[in-house]
């Protein structure tokens, strides 16, 4: 065989072992257990598997085991990761009383938006208040609500915990999301 062929073979190889192994696909072993998989050398003239010539199509990797972060911020002011509280991700869940939320001023009426991190599609949401302090969410008044974005106006003057309640696309879940407002 003459050199040409014999790098042809040898670079078809190298591709398809590269391809293989990017692929995350172990070789497959004969009846002896000697590997029938893309040969380890450069030199060897010996014919790509059928495994090693399929085309591999690439797994997305998989979602997290929790929902994605979800920022608060005010028009021009600087998010503020919110309290993960109850929620339903994927095959699993945590149940959690109401949380005195993460730490955000804001002025009364201004315009929050909430932003999730991962690019998660949001179907639908809705945000309440209480007085900061309370524990149970008796007597939560609404802040807003409905599709995408997640936007509704800061509370009046007080100290405040806010509930954000969103329900993800795709049958991901619903994560409760909480910060303690404080408005002058």
């Amino acid at each position: 065989m003459s050199p040409r062929p014999i790098c042809r073979a040898a670079l078809t190889m190298v591709a398809a072992a590269s391809l293989t192994a990017a692929c995350g696909v172990a070789p497959s072993s004969g009846p002896s257990g000697a590997p029938t998989g893309p040969p380890d050398s450069i030199g060897s003239t010996a014919a790509p598997t059928e495994s090693a010539r399929a085309t591999a199509i690439p797994v997305a990797s998989p979602p997290s085991t929790q929902p994605p972060t979800a920022s608060l911020a005010a028009e021009g002011g600087d998010p503020v990761a919110g309290q993960l509280g109850s929620y339903t991700w994927l095959d699993g869940g945590s149940d959690s009383p109401w949380l005195p939320g993460a730490p955000l001023s804001v002025g009364a009426g201004e315009p929050l938006t909430v932003t999730l991190g991962d690019a998660v599609a949001v179907a639908d949401w809705s945000a309440r208040q209480v007085p900061a302090g309370t524990t149970n969410g008796a007597g939560a008044v609404g802040l807003g609500g409905g599709g995408p974005p997640i936007a509704f106006a800061a509370p009046g003057s007080g100290i405040w915990s806010v509930q954000v309640t969103v329900r993800f696309g795709a049958d991901l879940g619903s994560a409760t999301y909480y910060w303690r407002l404080a408005v002058p």
